[in-house]
């Protein structure tokens, strides 16, 4: 059964009420849909229940899960690389602070250096990659739940630079220890404790 302009434009409406963006994909979606609403009203169902069958079948989650699965499988690659990389540091980082800790008990040469480029490697550079990763894989997080993050991740990031400030004994720690306790009294805990609120109550 060949589908009338007026049924086209219905199911076409459908994929543009989704957020789908790319437009080579919202076309390849409105074919799909459209071949797969024919056979089933050839097979004796009426439109509506036809369309409603077709979408479900091809995305159960809703038409904005192809586009994510799209990207992600178009950008796999650069992905995974990141996500390797963003272990390896950890991993390295990790392991080059537990041997200068070591070092240290066992009063050997390199203690100090080894502790903080361990110490460095992981809360510049694995934290803010692991960070952005967790933000991109949950971006359609409410407002309350994006600020959260960044706020923890901002306190968390000024504490540690005034951590280690302190243990170099360099100017400017005590400054940026309160600054950091700030950002994570007034700002982080605020919206944990009010997500959570709101959690509790839905």
């Amino acid at each position: 059964m060949k589908l009338t302009r007026e049924q086209v434009a219905v199911i076409r409406q459908k994929v543009e009420k989704s957020k789908i963006t790319i437009d080579s994909l919202k076309d390849d979606v409105l074919d799909h849909l459209c071949c797969v609403v024919e056979i089933m009203m050839d097979r004796g169902k009426n439109f509506e229940n036809a369309v409603s069958d077709a979408i479900n079948d091809l995305a159960p989650n809703g038409l904005d899960e192809i586009q994510r699965e799209t990207v992600f499988l178009l950008n796999s690659k650069k992905i995974f690389f990141m996500k390797r990389l963003t272990y390896t540091i950890g991993l390295l980082s990790s392991m080059s602070f537990m041997l200068g800790w070591s070092f240290g008990m066992l009063h050997w040469l390199g203690a100090r250096e080894l502790s903080i480029f361990g110490f460095l490697g992981f809360v510049f550079l694995y934290v803010p990659l692991l960070a952005f990763d967790r933000y991109k894989s949950n971006i359609r997080w409410l407002l309350s739940d994006k600020l959260k993050f960044i706020l923890g991740a901002v306190s968390g990031l000024i504490l540690a630079v005034a951590i280690l400030f302190k243990i170099m004994h360099l100017q400017g720690a005590d400054q940026l220890l309160i600054l950091g306790t700030g950002f994570f009294t007034f700002g982080f805990l605020p919206f944990l404790f009010f997500t959570m609120y709101k959690k509790s109550i839905s």
